[in-house]
C-alpha cells in the first residue's frame, strides 16, 4: 500500500463500512437528500471508475468534472482515482470560449457535466477534438444543443459499471490536477503527485496533529477512534479547497455534508439539523452572509455543535470575524493560508487585522525568500512566500510558467508562490498580498488586501475590492470598488477617505470610489481583480 488517495480511502472503508460517509442536500427548499455509508460510496465510486475504463478512458488520461456540488462529484473523483484516471475540476461559471481553453489545455478525453450546462458544453465541444466521451448528470435538456450531444446518462453509466474494486495496483506517483480559478489570468493546471498532496494539502491524515508515518496507519487511527465529527465544505467542490476538505473528512472516517449551492439560510438549517462541527468557507463573501442570516431571519438557529469555522483562499476580515464571534463565541475561527500550488502553509494569528496586517504562523516547510536568489529574507525585508518538500510537479502544459515558479535548492524541490510577505522578529510571516495585484503609486507599493480590510470595517460597506487605476502623475492611484449594505446611505469619497486615514498610510488611501450593486467574485468567493480594474478604470472620480 502506498500514499495513494484511492488506496487510503479504501483502507478507511474496510474498517468503518457501515458508518455514514456523505450527506447531500439538493436545491434549498426541496427537502431532497441522499445519504451514503462508506461501503455505499465505495461501491458507487467503483461503478463509475469501471464505466470510464470500459468506455476506453485509459489510466493517466484526464476527465473533466463540470458539475455543481453533488454525490456525483465526489463519486467521480473517487472513481477516477481508483482507475488511475486523473480528475480535473472545471469552473462551472465559464462560458464557451473559456471552456474551449480549459478542455484543450487540460487534454480532456471525457467529461462529466450537469445537464444545466448542455448549451455551453455543446458550444465548446467542436473545438476540443480529444474530448470523446460525455456523461450527463440529470435529465436531458431540450433543444438543438442537447440533440447534438451524445452523452451517457450518469445513472446508466453507474448501473453498467461493476460495484467491485478489481482495479490494477496504484501508486503514490499517480496524479491529481487542480486548475486555478483564473481570476488574475488564465487558469493553470497544478500537477500533484498524490503522495505530495496527501501531506501538503491533507495534513498527512491529521491536519492539526501528527502526520501518519505509514499508509496503513490512517485506517488504524480510524478504527481506534470514534465518530461524531461532521465536516461541511460550503464552497463549490470545483474549488480545490472544498474537495480537499471532503477528503480530510474521509481520512478521519467521519461524515461529510455538502449542498448543491451556497445559500446562507440553508447552510444554517443544515448545520442545526446535522449537528455540523466544522464548516469551511472562503472569506467574507461567505462568512458575512452567514452573519447577516444569524442576525436576521435565522436568529436563534442552534449552532452549538460548531467547533470551528475555517477560511482558505480569501481572508476573513477582522470586522466580520468580530461580528461572527459575538454570535457564536464558542466557535473557533481559523484564517488559513495556502494555495493550489502549496496546499496548507499556516494559520493567521488572533491579532491579525488591519492594524497589524495578515499575520500567519507558518509550518516548517514555508519560508519568505528573495525571488531571485531564493535565500531567506532578513526581518522586515519583503520577499515571496515559498514552500519546500511536498510540492507539485509543475503546471500542466506550461513549461515556461513551471520554470518560473518551481526550483531546486539544497537537494529539495521548492515552489515560489505569488504572495509577497515579510517576517517579523518572532518569525511570524506578515502576508502583504499577491505580487501580481500590487499597486505601484508614486514609487510606493500598495497591496489591495490591506486596503480592503480597512474598507470593510466601514459600517456601511458590505464588500469591497481594490485596484490600481492609471494616473498621469503617480503612475497609478488606488481605487475602491464597494458594495454597500442594504439601505445604507451612499458615502462620498471624502467619507471613505476619512474612515481609512486612521487605519492606513496616506499613500494607501483610495483616490477613487465606485459604488456597485454587487462585487464580482468566483463561485468560491475569490476576488475577480480583472473585473475590479475594469470597473474602477471606467468610472468617474
Amino acid at each position: 500500500m502506498e500514499y495513494n488517495l484511492a488506496d487510503l480511502f479504501e483502507s478507511v472503508v474496510d474498517v468503518v463500512p457501515d458508518r455514514e460517509a456523505l450527506v447531500y442536500v439538493d436545491h434549498p427548499g426541496t427537502g431532497a437528500e441522499r445519504r451514503l455509508t462508506y461501503a455505499q460510496l465505495d461501491a458507487a465510486a467503483n461503478r463509475i471508475g469501471h464505466h470510464l475504463l470500459d468506455s476506453g478512458v485509459r489510466p493517466g488520461e484526464h476527465v473533466g468534472l463540470h458539475l455543481y456540488n453533488g454525490v456525483e462529484y465526489l463519486q467521480t473523483v473517487l472513481g477516477c482515482l481508483k482507475a488511475r484516471i486523473v480528475p480535473v475540476n472545471v469552473n462551472y461559471r465559464y462560458v464557451r470560449e473559456e471552456l474551449v481553453y480549459l478542455y484543450r489545455d487540460a487534454d480532456l478525453v471525457a467529461l462529466v457535466f450537469d445537464a444545466e450546462f448542455t448549451d455551453r458544453v455543446a458550444g465548446a465541444l467542436p473545438q476540443a477534438p480529444m474530448l470523446r466521451h460525455l456523461i450527463r448528470v440529470g435529465p436531458e435538456a431540450e433543444g438543438a444543443a442537447a440533440a447534438a450531444l451524445t452523452a451517457v446518462p450518469y445513472a446508466e453509466a453507474e448501473a453498467g459499471g461493476s460495484p467491485e474494486r478489481g482495479f490494477p495496483a496504484r501508486s503514490g506517483d499517480d496524479q491529481f490536477i487542480i486548475y486555478t480559478g483564473g481570476t488574475t489570468g488564465l487558469p493553470k493546471g497544478v500537477m500533484w503527485r498524490q503522495e505530495d498532496l496527501f501531506f501538503a494539502g491533507l495534513g498527512g491524515g491529521a491536519p492539526t496533529g501528527e502526520p501518519v508515518k505509514k499508509p496503513e496507519e490512517l485506517a488504524e487511527r480510524v478504527a481506534a477512534g470514534g465518530s461524531g465529527i461532521t465536516f461541511f465544505p460550503t464552497p463549490p467542490l470545483m474549488h480545490g479547497t472544498s474537495t480537499l476538505t471532503a477528503f480530510i473528512g474521509f481520512h478521519f472516517g467521519q461524515r461529510v455534508v455538502i449542498h448543491r449551492k451556497f445559500v446562507p439560510e440553508e447552510v444554517l438549517r443544515t448545520t442545526e439539523k446535522e449537528k455540523v462541527t466544522s464548516i469551511s468557507l472562503v472569506g467574507d463573501a461567505m462568512l458575512r452572509p452567514l452573519v447577516d442570516a444569524l442576525e436576521g431571519p435565522m436568529r436563534g438557529t442552534d449552532c452549538s455543535s460548531v467547533f470551528s469555522v475555517s477560511s482558505s483562499g480569501a481572508i476573513m476580515s477582522d470586522t466580520v470575524r468580530r461580528q461572527f464571534q459575538a454570535l457564536l463565541p464558542h466557535a473557533m475561527l481559523l484564517n488559513n493560508f495556502g494555495s493550489s500550488e502549496s496546499g496548507f502553509n499556516g494559520t493567521a494569528t488572533q491579532d491579525a487585522g488591519p492594524e497589524r496586517g495578515f499575520r500567519v504562523r507558518v509550518n516548517s516547510r514555508t519560508q519568505v525568500v528573495d525571488p531571485v536568489t531564493h535565500e531567506p529574507v532578513r526581518v522586515g525585508e519583503p520577499g515571496r512566500v515559498a514552500q519546500r518538500g511536498h510540492v507539485p510537479l509543475g503546471y500542466y502544459n506550461d513549461p515556461v510558467k513551471t520554470a518560473e515558479t518551481f526550483f531546486e535548492k539544497d537537494g529539495e524541490r521548492w515552489v515560489l508562490l505569488g504572495d509577497m510577505a515579510t517576517v517579523d522578529e518572532d518569525g511570524v510571516v506578515v502576508v502583504l498580498g499577491r505580487g501580481s495585484q500590487c499597486i505601484n503609486t508614486g514609487g510606493e507599493k500598495v497591496y489591495p488586501e490591506e486596503v480592503e480590510q480597512a474598507l470593510k470595517s466601514h459600517p456601511d460597506v458590505y464588500d469591497a475590492l481594490v485596484a490600481g487605476v492609471p494616473d498621469p502623475t503617480w503612475g497609478n492611484h488606488v481605487a475602491a470598488v464597494v458594495q454597500l449594505r442594504t439601505g445604507a446611505p451612499r458615502p462620498s469619497l471624502e467619507d471613505i477617505q476619512t474612515h481609512c486615514r486612521g487605519r492606513l498610510a496616506g499613500y494607501k488611501i483610495p483616490r477613487r470610489l465606485v459604488v456597485t450593486d454587487s462585487i464580482r467574485r468566483s463561485p468560491s468567493g475569490k476576488a475577480d481583480y480583472r473585473w475590479a480594474r475594469e470597473v474602477a478604470g471606467g468610472a468617474e472620480r
